[in-house]
């Protein structure tokens, strides 16, 4: 009974073992790398989604861009066939306000605005993540004004009915509708890069000003 129970309980060990095994496993390929856990791919989809979304705005704002183009040599050739595009010159200023708001968060992103860095270089890394997280909380309350501005002016259009005063009356909180959703996707990109500074990573923005400069 002896050997019996000691060849079960040496069995029995095996078994156990081979579970945890196949349970650890799972998180190794075959080449016996570390695969990524749940969380890990649940951050990378969500900041692919981020940066899909920041990529978004930018192609919106490069179409606006286009159509003022469209818009101005359509209104070059219709004065040499005797003839103008109703209200041109308002529907290029509309594009033009959606251009600037919609590119706001890519360019923020991609850190395409210009900041003043000869004081913040001289920091040293810690520094510069305070100074980073302080700017970035300023720009966030700045930001989140903004939004609230922008909204309430679509707001107030739309109660008032106000319309432009070209030849094609249009109701004015249509195109305000791009500029309040800039000026939300900026706001949104900012309190992203707070949360990265807040957490000690570096925001995306100053990546690319580090690849900027290094080119240069």
């Amino acid at each position: 009974m002896g050997v019996e129970a000691y060849v079960f309980y040496v069995g029995e060990r095996k078994k156990q073992s081979g579970r945890e095994g196949a349970g650890k496993k799972k998180h190794i390929n075959n080449a016996g790398i570390p695969l990524p856990s749940k969380t890990t791919n649940q951050v990378n989809y969500m900041n692919e989604f981020k940066n899909t979304c920041y990529q978004l705005t930018g192609w919106l704002s490069g179409l606006c861009i286009v159509s003022i183009t469209l818009l101005l040599l359509a209104q070059i050739i219709g004065r040499l066939f005797g003839f103008i595009v109703p209200s041109a010159e308002d529907f290029a200023g509309f594009a033009l306000a959606a251009a600037t708001f919609f590119g706001l968060a890519y360019t923020f992103n991609e850190g395409g605005h210009i900041r003043v860095t000869l004081l913040i270089q001289r920091f040293s890394e810690k520094g510069r993540k305070w100074q980073e997280a302080i700017v970035l909380a300023m720009g966030f309350a700045l930001t989140t004004y903004l939004t609230y501005a922008c909204s309430y002016m679509v707001y107030e259009s739309y109660v008032y009915e106000e319309v432009s005063y070209g030849y094609v009356p249009v109701p004015l909180w249509i195109p305000q509708i791009p500029v309040a959703f800039g000026a939300l996707a900026l706001n949104l990109a900012v309190l992203d890069s707070l949360i990265k500074a807040l957490k000690g990573e570096a925001p995306n923005y100053v990546g690319h000003e580090d690849e900027l400069a290094m080119e240069e």
